[in-house]
């Protein structure tokens, strides 16, 4: 299957472009396409072929720290999602998923930050949204909102106590 996904680095300081292109494609990382605009950062965004959603992310989350092992993780998509972002994928209006949100406020899954913009994990509102029964989540789609969101929660463990988890694994 091939699986669609984004993973966002910190780096340790400034790379030679073509020197990180020519080891992230050594390392396996060729399917992505790489975007180091923004000083200290480096995006990918991969499509992979895999036969599973973990087997595609964890593959390219290996080759990443091969050609660049200083990198720090910042986040791996799809994960954290706003209201806009979640209608987008299951083809309703902004507005609608809010009403959603607000008619159904006690089983709504709650937001990891809430703000003005607030935010979710991409993978407890496609479970929620799959429970109501009326909108076709690709399981492909949930597969991978669920491995990014561990991916991301275990980076985010290890950046405050100091050490992995296998959560990550």
């Amino acid at each position: 299957m091939e699986y669609e996904f984004t993973l966002k680095y910190q780096l340790n300081e400034n790379e030679d472009t073509d020197a990180l292109l020519e080891r992230l494609a050594k390392a396996g990382c060729d399917d992505a396409l790489v975007g180091v605009g923004q000083p200290g950062r480096l995006a990918l965004a991969f499509v992979r072929e895999a036969s599973t959603a973990r087997e595609a992310l964890h593959s390219a989350l290996d080759g990443v720290r091969e050609a660049v092992p200083a990198a720090r993780l910042i986040e791996a998509t799809p994960d954290l999602v706003g209201l806009t972002d979640v209608a987008e994928m299951v083809g309703v209006s902004r507005q609608n998923m809010r009403k959603l949100m607000l008619a159904h406020s006690h089983s709504f899954p709650a937001p990891i930050h809430e703000g003005s913009t607030s935010l979710w994990h991409l993978a407890e509102v496609l479970v929620w949204l799959q429970a109501r029964g009326s909108y076709a989540i690709g399981q492909q789609t949930l597969d991978l909102a669920r491995v990014a969101m561990t991916v991301n929660v275990s980076s985010a463990y290890e950046r405050v106590f100091g050490h992995s988890t296998n959560l990550a694994c």
